[in-house]
């Protein structure tokens, strides 16, 4: 069975035959439907127009199957070049690449949270855009991560809508983007993990990498209130007893660069307490960022 949403075309897979479970190490994995830890999930009071989806199409998989994208070659490929072209969130000493941001020097940690908007944005086909939560570790050369969120990536989708995305990258540098090969298990029969998103037209978010430096955030440096540039809320992480904890219960690092370019402000709790631990960040971009 084929499903169709916003010109995109997903198989309803039996959730057992999925290719997320031809991984090596998932042979033997017993899907959890539900997390086996409870967590209470913060509520979002600030939302703005231009940030909201519409007249988005429902998907919905028959009970004991799964939407996967239908994965064409080029797709495939592409997704196996990126592997190597991905942020590595761990190490920012790529070329090209600006970064803001906050990073937790605790841990260890089974998990991350965060609520946070993405905006439509044309990009070129040698620029990509992320707006994404990650946990991971790294050991000497070895980097070990997975991530979650946005994506505004011509190459890889063919388009400049914004998606949504998971990634994962271990051992030697072996990786993969969404479902296109095996490590994903997609568990929801009518939310996939990779999709279009219909947004009004904007501009660029969290972090990006490219030649030429485009805008980050809603393109406006974080000089006033939480809603006048990019942000993140609501950010909160599992220590290693599963515990639910605002991010800044630890010892966390900013990362921001080019303060010519792009900017990073913490957000103020006491102020605006409904946001929980969060922060703004954005900016205009351009050639003075050199690369």
């Amino acid at each position: 069975m084929a499903l169709i949403s916003e010109n995109v075309t997903y198989d309803c897979i039996d959730i057992y035959k999925q290719p997320g479970l031809k991984h090596p190490l998932l042979k033997t994995h017993k899907i959890q439907m539900k997390s086996s830890v409870s967590i209470s999930r913060p509520e979002l009071k600030m939302q703005t127009g231009e940030n909201k989806t519409s007249n988005k199409k429902k998907i919905e998989c028959p009970n004991g199957t799964v939407p996967i994208l239908k994965n064409t070659k080029e797709y495939v490929k592409n997704s196996q070049v990126f592997v190597e072209k991905h942020l590595h969130p761990l190490s920012a000493d790529s070329p090209g690449l600006h970064i803001a941001g906050v990073r937790s020097i605790g841990g260890p940690f089974r998990g991350v949270e965060a609520w946070f908007s993405g905006n439509a944005l044309n990009v070129g086909k040698d620029q990509v855009s992320y707006s994404h939560i990650y946990i991971g570790s790294r050991s000497e050369n070895q980097i070990n991560y997975i991530s979650a969120g946005w994506i505004i990536n011509p190459s890889l989708y063919g388009d400049q809508r914004v998606w949504t995305f998971g990634f994962w990258k271990g051992k030697d540098g072996k990786g993969c983007y969404n479902t296109a090969c095996s490590g994903f298990v997609q568990v929801s029969k009518v939310i996939p993990i990779v999709e279009p998103n219909v947004l009004k037209p904007g501009v660029p978010r969290w972090l990006r990498y490219s030649i030429h430096q485009p805008p980050m955030g809603n393109g406006i440096l974080p000089n006033g209130g939480p809603q006048d540039s990019g942000v993140f809320t609501n950010i909160e992480v599992l220590n290693s007893n599963y515990e639910q904890r605002k991010m800044d219960s630890f010892p966390f690092e900013s990362l921001a660069d080019c303060a010519k370019c792009y900017g990073l402000r913490i957000g103020s709790q006491k102020r605006y307490p409904h946001l929980g631990f969060f922060f703004n960040y954005g900016g205009l971009g351009g050639n003075e960022c050199g690369v």
